[in-house]
């Protein structure tokens, strides 16, 4: 093999060091200035990055912020979120400051339940292979709480059956769903090992065979919502109130706009998942899995007028995240974002995950409705543009106002800025 295959043969059983020279080696890159780049882990440890996930070389810091002002179900949140994205942070505070003193945020949450599905193809009379599986409840709640007495004995285990018939291509599909109460954790692990010890008693039962045995990621049933009014002359009066909602109904109305208004509204959720050691993709699947609800893509959001003439706005979203199993136990930062929160229960975080993706959507609607996106995000990007163009220290702040001022933030008028900045132009 030649130094530049990537056929490595045995690379997961060398050290983490090691990994690191053979891919420098690789990519022709010099060891001695980028080998301590890749082994500076941060505050995660290199031996612990290891056992998470397979052939570490390094890990990949984010910036963490603080959202302050966040009143919730009336208590008081400092909310970390994890974020390499300019503004974001900022329009959370932003948001939650204009309804601090009318109440800030109310929430609540569906429910802590999951849904395993075990795939049945080949059968010949699905309508009553459907009814032979549904007979078996008293078995099927048995053979479940039996994968996981653990969680049984914390409150959780398995609630209902339900089976549904899928028409496909190959003939029709019979579909069984498991809804368990995972109660504080996420609940993959735990459905999937029901799903797959579920499946040869299906099979015995309804004939066929089945295929795939794993957990939806569309978590109806563990819906996160929160509320909140904003007084119409905290936000700039009932022009700025009207224009947001415009800003909101173009978003019900047309996938394009929802894909973008939706975007922002993960902006936050996803910043706090990620801080808690949460399963970002899997909560990013969900909500958009359930803005699609209806047939169509649509906001994840409702905004509308209350009768004194105030901005109510609501959000409805999957929130499967847990506070036992995987990074959220074992990242050292997620452990500490969860004790600046003071989060006692999976179902809290949920709650407040859902403030502060409705606080994020309000920023957004606003800012649109007003001065637009680009002078507040650009503001801060500005800051970002200069560190680029080379500036260090106060020269930061100095090239990133001339960049605000001549309206332009692009990468070449910082460097020209700095340049004359320097010569003392």
């Amino acid at each position: 093999m030649s130094n530049n295959s990537s056929r490595i043969s045995g690379f997961h059983k060398l050290s983490v060091s090691e990994r690191v020279q053979r891919v420098l080696q690789y990519a022709g890159l010099p060891a001695g200035e980028l080998e301590p780049l890749f082994l500076n882990t941060g505050n995660l440890p290199a031996a612990l990055a290891d056992q998470l996930i397979e052939n570490v070389v390094g890990t990949m810091n984010i910036p963490l912020g603080v959202a302050t002002n966040l009143l919730i179900d009336g208590r008081d949140y400092l909310v970390p979120m994890a974020t390499e994205e300019s503004s974001v942070v900022a329009a959370v505070c932003n948001a939650a400051r204009q309804c601090y003193d009318s109440g800030g945020f109310i929430t609540s949450m569906s429910g802590t339940q999951m849904i395993a599905q075990v795939q049945l193809v080949g059968v010949p009379d699905p309508a009553n292979a459907r009814l032979a599986i549904l007979e078996h409840i008293d078995d099927i709640r048995r053979l479940c709480d039996a994968c996981d007495p653990v969680l049984v004995k914390l409150g959780g285990g398995f609630r209902d059956l339900e089976v549904r018939l899928i028409e496909a291509a190959s003939g029709t599909m019979v579909v069984t769903h498991l809804i368990v109460d995972t109660r504080d954790a996420m609940g993959a692990n735990a459905v999937n090992t029901m799903a797959e010890t579920l499946a040869p008693h299906i099979e015995s039962w309804a004939g066929g065979r089945v295929r795939l045995r794993i957990l939806s990621n569309l978590a109806d049933r563990r819906l996160a919502r929160a509320r909140c009014v904003w007084p119409v002359d905290a936000i700039g009066g009932a022009d700025v109130r009207d224009g947001m909602i415009q800003a909101y109904e173009f978003a019900q109305m047309d996938p394009y706009r929802a894909a973008t208004h939706n975007k922002g509204i993960m902006n936050g959720v996803t910043a706090v998942v990620l801080a808690t050691g949460n399963d970002t993709r899997a909560i990013e699947a969900g909500a958009h899995a359930y803005a699609a609800r209806r047939g169509w893509y649509s906001s994840l959001t409702h905004w509308e007028v209350t009768r004194e003439g105030h901005l109510a706005g609501s959000i409805e979203i999957p929130m499967a995240v847990g506070l036992v199993g995987g990074a959220t136990r074992l990242h050292p930062m997620a452990g500490a974002c969860l004790k600046i929160m003071r989060i006692e229960s999976a179902e809290q975080l949920a709650r407040v995950i859902a403030a502060v993706g409705l606080a994020q959507n309000f920023a957004a609607l606003k800012v649109l409705a007003t001065e637009g996106v680009q002078k507040g995000h650009m503001s801060l990007h500005s800051q970002n543009i200069a560190l680029m163009a080379g500036a260090q220290g106060d020269e930061i702040a100095r090239v990133a106002h001339r960049l605000v001022e001549l309206g332009t933030v692009r990468i070449d008028v910082a460097e020209r800025e700095l340049r004359a900045l320097r010569a003392g132009g």
